[in-house]
């Protein structure tokens, strides 16, 4: 029996074209690990300062409140909500919806805008500012 050795033997990513869906899947296990890591040795380190003196929970809040500070926790919030926005996506899939390419690409979509829409919420609300 003749193989066909002109058809490749298992898909690979040089013979997919990039789309958003693509890169949703990708940044839902970046932003899984971001949350893992960061995530994680911030709550770690918040919750040791709030359970030990005074002082070693103001140096979290001047760490935390500096612009660095800022833009990684708005960088960790945009990642909560981009993984759980992904989540509930992958959860549509897994009951068998949203297969149908031109549905799938809109969603990953949305997963961007509600995600960033989420964030600039949330921090419009913790920062106070007002419109």
């Amino acid at each position: 029996m003749a193989r066909n050795t002109a058809r490749p033997l298992s898909p690979h990513l040089t013979i997919w074209r990039w789309g958003p869906h693509m890169a949703t899947s990708i940044l839902h296990r970046a932003t899984g690990i971001a949350l893992s890591i960061g995530g994680l040795a911030l709550l770690t380190w918040w919750l040791l300062a709030l359970a030990g003196p005074a002082s070693g929970y103001a140096e979290f809040g001047a760490v935390a409140g500096h612009p660095l500070g800022l833009l990684v926790l708005v960088g960790l919030s945009w990642s909560f909500f981009q993984h759980t926005l992904s989540g509930v996506r992958h959860l549509i899939m897994d009951i068998g919806e949203g297969f149908e390419l031109k549905r799938n690409k809109s969603m990953a979509v949305a997963t961007w805008i509600g995600s960033a829409v989420l964030t600039v919420a949330l921090w419009v609300y913790l920062l106070g500012v007002r419109a």
